[in-house]
């Protein structure tokens, strides 16, 4: 990306907050409230009984979804192709072997794939994090704004 941009350019990506509002339409997640982390490679998302399984010569993992902060009340049964096996690092230091799948993503009016490993974010205060490479070359980041893509096209206004 051009250095020179400003974020109020017509060509500039759209700028985005700290903090958006995603969809993951494929999965059942009609919105889910989301931590842009640019500090964060690849995305994450809260996920528990994650199953591995094979299915016509395919990896996949079954797993449930608590999409809502800080509530179990809502679970969502989920499934998807591994895209492969990843070592990452979390933030206090720890190295996990994360499956990594690919999720239709759903920002305000912008929908793309992006890669998800799947974790147990339960002590964390978002159940997902927006990687860097999911925004790279899409969104530009306002870090003192929240919701600048406003609740996702077709959703319920946010909680």
């Amino acid at each position: 990306m051009n250095d020179d941009v400003s974020p109020h350019d017509a060509t500039a990506p759209p700028t985005i907050g700290w903090r958006e509002w995603l969809a993951l339409p494929q999965w059942g997640v009609k919105k889910i409230k989301v931590k842009v982390d640019t500090g964060a490679r690849t995305s994450s998302i809260h996920a528990y009984h994650v199953e591995r399984f094979k299915r016509d010569g395919k990896h996949l993992v079954r797993f449930v979804l608590h999409p809502h902060q800080r509530s179990k009340k809502l679970s969502l049964h989920a499934e998807a192709e591994v895209l492969e096996y990843r070592h990452v690092r979390s933030s206090n230091g720890q190295i996990t072997h994360r499956a990594v799948v690919v999720a239709e993503a759903v920002l305000g009016e912008h929908q793309w794939p992006i890669e998800v490993t799947l974790t147990n974010r339960d002590d964390m205060g978002f159940r997902m994090l927006l990687g860097r490479q999911a925004i790279r070359d899409r969104f530009l980041v306002d870090c003192a704004s929240s919701y600048l893509g406003g609740v996702v096209v077709g959703t319920p206004s946010a909680e």
